[in-house]
């Protein structure tokens, strides 16, 4: 490819703070519906996953709280909302297994990260149980282990 035509990376977003703050259980690829001034923000990388959240009204999946921040170069004639409720494109069989996690307690859906596939803005959900404060001190302890481990490791292969 030439350097005008480079393609935009693969990962538009991710949201570290859902690893941090949660458990996760199963993952689903989904589809969003977006409008231009949309896609055009996304390329940019102008998307922000860290306080968004995953809920099912009328048997259809909506993407609450996630920030698309709009270009200065968007149209007059477009009024963009930034935190606009966005649609997610999933099988029924997806949208059933969100339904009984939701519904069960202390399940939630979480967005996990937003990436390009094919052309298309994919976004990878989760359903997730939350963490308890001594489950987070569990996983920054063993952060820091595996990260002490491995300087450990190079030190000896020197």
């Amino acid at each position: 490819m030439s350097k005008d035509k480079q393609a935009p990376p693969a990962t538009i977003a991710v949201n570290r703070k859902a690893r941090h703050e949660y458990h996760i259980g199963d993952t689903f690829e989904a589809g969003l519906v977006l409008e231009g001034w949309e896609v055009k923000a996304l390329r940019a990388g102008k998307c922000n996953l860290s306080d968004a959240y995953v809920t099912v009204k009328d048997g259809e999946v909506f993407l609450f709280g996630c920030q698309i921040q709009p270009l200065q170069t968007a149209s007059t004639h477009v009024n963009p909302d930034p935190l606009r409720t966005r649609k997610l494109l999933l099988h029924d069989r997806q949208i059933s297994q969100v339904v009984a996690a939701i519904s069960r307690e202390g399940e939630t859906c979480i967005p996990l990260k937003m990436y390009w596939s094919h052309g298309l803005a994919k976004l990878e959900i989760a359903l997730a149980t939350g963490k308890k404060l001594h489950d987070k001190r569990e996983s920054e302890k063993e952060r820091d282990w595996n990260r002490e481990r491995q300087r450990l490791m190079r030190t000896r292969s020197r």
